[in-house]
């Protein structure tokens, strides 16, 4: 199979199951994806000030920009960062083609990508933290702090693996058996969903990457959301004092 967090790995994956990824995450999800990304919306602090502009990193079809502008209507503009072009076509013709005028899409890997310092007044990702080793964790922390302006603020969440919670094995045996299931029936033996479940379990939780951003300086809070099924991380970069 190769490294699964090799960035062509990852975007061919995201290419190839972008036309159905929406229905398919909603209904096997049993809708917590969509609530997640509201929880994930609502948990970023208050951006300083109107005409805010920022980044959706690893913004795949774009689901979380209406609880975003929801949340935040004065946002002037949306960048949105994915490695597949695939993912951004399919949110712009389906989804928000109204809101069109508000997004800017970059195809890339978001590690390799060339964001200017202090760019942005916020960051937001849903589900694209599962893609990244720990290594390419530290880089996206890093990058984070380096593209927040003073006093910008942030919010990711991740489906996770819920360490601890009596009925863990009944969701690991979802994601690893249930999942590529009915992938193989319903999707004419697809192997591209199934991966979800490996890159979440494997992610374990968003505390490591808590911990990368507090040592970026950072303020930095930490969530479990349904019994640890997803956690996140959210925060400000504090404003130097002189």
């Amino acid at each position: 199979m190769g490294d699964i967090y090799d960035p062509q790995f990852v975007k061919a994956v995201f290419d190839r199951c972008s036309d159905r990824y929406i229905t398919f995450s909603l209904i096997c999800s049993f809708g917590f994806t969509e609530r997640w990304r509201k929880q994930c919306a609502a948990a970023m602090p208050v951006v300083q000030g109107g005409g805010t502009r920022g980044y959706d990193l690893m913004a795949g079809t774009g689901e979380v920009w209406p609880h975003l502008l929801k949340r935040f209507d004065d946002i002037g503009a949306i960048t949105a960062v994915d490695i597949s072009s695939g993912m951004h076509r399919r949110a712009l013709a389906r989804l928000h083609a109204h809101r069109a005028h508000r997004i800017e899409f970059i195809e890339d890997d978001v590690l390799a990508s060339d964001l200017p310092s202090e760019s942005a007044d916020f960051v937001i990702s849903t589900f694209g933290l599962k893609t990244f080793n720990p290594e390419q964790h530290a880089r996206l922390a890093a990058l984070i702090a380096r593209v927040l302006k003073p006093g910008g603020v942030f919010s990711m969440i991740e489906a996770s693996d819920p360490k601890g919670w009596w009925l863990r094995p009944l969701y690991v045996f979802h994601l690893r058996v249930i999942l590529p299931l009915i992938e193989r029936i319903f999707l004419r033996g697809a192997q591209d969903f199934a991966m979800i479940g490996t890159y979440s379990i494997n992610f374990g939780s968003a505390a490591e990457i808590a911990a990368m951003l507090r040592a970026h300086g950072l303020e930095v809070k930490f969530s479990k959301y349904f019994f640890g099924c997803a956690t996140g991380v959210a925060g400000r970069k504090v404003t130097p004092t002189h």
